[in-house]
């Protein structure tokens, strides 16, 4: 048996800023047939943004759809027409933290929730930061930059204080490639 999905019928029951909503029904491997629910996003970028003196920067800020603060590595909306992912990435480190990076690495990317959506974030470490201006948000959009070495980052998600799945995996990615040798900082 084809483990996949055939769709056989759909429409999209809503259409915003940032996603939209597709009701599809599909034929499944044994002949079923099958209702699915699909978000649809653009995709986004998340940053390893790594400083001279080892520190990673990271942004604090209110979610609303949680109702609290989380703690997460810069990022943002692959949301510029003809922007790649690593421009996005550049630009977003700039927006967020007011640093420019001289070296970036391509982690690859994670689908964060494929059950029900199409979003995949592409994951980077910059590091030779150097300061290139100020904040520069989008509007609705507040933030504090903060600081923390990798191991005190590493210990905030083992205890639950950062609950963010880009920013856990971008570290645990960034832990392991330090662990074989592949990257140092």
């Amino acid at each position: 048996m084809e483990l996949k999905e055939i769709r056989l019928r759909g429409e999209t029951v809503y259409s915003g800023k940032i996603l939209t909503v597709q009701e599809d029904f599909v034929a499944l491997p044994d002949g079923n047939e099958a209702r699915r629910e699909v978000v649809r996003h653009n995709g986004a970028c998340c940053v390893v943004a790594i400083d001279d003196d080892k520190n990673l920067l990271l942004v604090r800020q209110f979610r609303y759809a949680l109702n609290k603060q989380l703690l997460e590595l810069p990022a943002g909306k692959l949301d510029v027409i003809g922007e790649s992912p690593l421009g996005a990435a550049k630009r977003e480190l700039l927006e967020e933290t007011g640093f420019k990076a001289a070296n970036w690495l391509d982690l690859g990317a994670i689908y964060p929730s494929p059950g029900y959506c199409d979003e995949v974030i592409y994951l980077y470490v910059a590091t030779n930061l150097t300061k290139a201006g100020n904040l520069n948000l989008d509007e609705g959009e507040f933030l504090q930059v903060e600081k923390y070495s990798l191991d005190d980052i590493s210990e905030k998600i083992l205890y639950g204080m950062v609950q963010d799945a880009k920013t856990i995996c971008a570290i645990l990615k960034v832990k392991m490639l330090i662990v074989e040798g592949k990257i140092e900082i």
